[in-house]
């Protein structure tokens, strides 16, 4: 049990697990800004569209409601909402979309931030080649840069070097076995 435990803050403590559950949490916090949004002001527009007396057109009901003598509601009405799918799809893409922006936000930060790292090291190590604690830099010659590439071998010449090879080493045990 103390195994599993320890495991477990292990687990727990690794920073991957920390950053997933704030991703969680603000990305629950986008979802609710948004699903309030579309719930409060697009879905209302959305059923109002064809105007069916406030009814909601994009509505199709399949059984009506079952009332009992006094009103009360015995049965629900049985209803297809198309107006609520299409809000989940624009729930879906806005929430999509928003943490789309965020990321590649991020990103961009992340990118600028290891640039200017880069920068600040390389004006630190030529500050240090200057002060002579590093040795200069090795200068590229144009000799060097056109090194050709090797040309790699076909398979027939492969296969005809390892037959080569084999019939030598052949040749050579049998040369050995004879003068022994």
């Amino acid at each position: 049990m103390k195994k599993l435990f320890a495991e477990f803050k292990a687990f727990i403590s690794k920073g991957n697990v920390i950053d997933l559950a704030v991703g969680m949490i603000i990305g629950s916090a986008f979802t609710a800004i948004v699903t309030a949004l579309v719930n409060g002001i697009l879905k209302p527009l959305i059923n109002w569209i064809p105007g069916a007396d406030g009814t909601g057109a994009l509505q199709v009901v399949l059984r009506e409601a079952v009332t009992d003598a006094d009103g009360k509601v015995v049965t629900e009405a049985l209803v297809m909402d198309f107006g609520a799918v299409i809000s989940a799809v624009i729930t879906f893409l806005l929430t999509a979309l928003i943490l789309f922006i965020i990321i590649k936000a991020v990103s961009g930060a992340q990118k600028k931030q290891a640039a200017m790292r880069e920068k600040l090291k390389k004006e630190h190590e030529d500050k240090l080649r200057a002060e002579g604690k590093l040795p200069p830099l090795e200068e590229k010659t144009e000799e060097a840069e056109e090194v050709p590439a090797e040309v790699m071998p076909t398979t027939e010449e492969l296969l005809a070097q390892i037959r080569d090879l084999l019939a030598a080493q052949n040749k050579a045990s049998v040369q050995n076995e004879a003068n022994e």
